[in-house]
């Protein structure tokens, strides 16, 4: 199949509320990431990526969102960025136990993604970690952080998506060929970040 074919077997999957795979992110030295829409998020979508991805669970919003919670990037600078635009951890104001359980982080995405929602709304730190996308998606910045973004507005499922950085059994960080069996078992799309920029100029020209 061509990456042309792959990356709209992706957006599919992410219209539907499925999981997918995001790959070719440089900036974090190929780093690999399991991707919803925040749309279409549920427990057991949070249990999935914790049990299978076990990387961190973040929030990637685009800057109007963020600015509507009241969240900035932690680290603004370009000196010493760890390749995650994050924001400060978030939890759902209301609606929350411990807020770390699938069914706690599902709905402080929810809350955090509701028209309307403010500042009011979450509570910081949380068990959620938001990441403010830089605007034009990846033909701004090639991540996993933008291209979730771009996937899930190409694919008409809101402007956020929930990403988790995938690890291998022994802990290092995965690569494609280490989950082949996942992604064979899951019927797992993979969206390749080239692909994507190349779809997104198309578009643009």
């Amino acid at each position: 199949m061509s990456s042309a074919a792959d990356l709209d077997s992706a957006l599919a999957a992410v219209a539907a509320g499925r999981i997918v795979v995001i790959s070719g992110d440089r900036l974090r030295g190929g780093d690999i990431d399991f991707m919803i829409a925040a749309s279409r998020v549920t427990p057991e979508a949070i249990n999935f990526m914790a049990t299978h991805g076990r990387g961190l669970i973040c929030l990637a919003i685009p800057q109007a969102r963020a600015d509507q919670l009241g969240l900035s990037l932690v680290n603004p600078g370009t000196e010493r960025q760890t390749g995650r635009p994050f924001a400060r951890s978030i939890e759902a104001a209301s609606g929350v136990s411990t807020g770390i359980s699938a069914a706690d982080r599902a709905h402080t995405v929810q809350v955090a993604i509701a028209p309307g929602a403010s500042a009011a709304d979450i509570h910081s730190p949380g068990h959620v970690f938001p990441l403010i996308a830089q605007d034009n998606g990846v033909l701004a910045r090639p991540s996993a952080c933008e291209a979730s973004i771009d996937l899930v507005r190409l694919a008409g499922a809101g402007d956020a998506a929930v990403i988790c950085s995938i690890m291998r059994d022994d802990g290092e960080m995965a690569r494609l060929d280490d989950i082949g069996d996942l992604v064979q078992t899951h019927g797992l799309a993979i969206a390749d970040i080239g692909a994507l920029t190349e779809r997104r100029q198309m578009e643009r020209a």
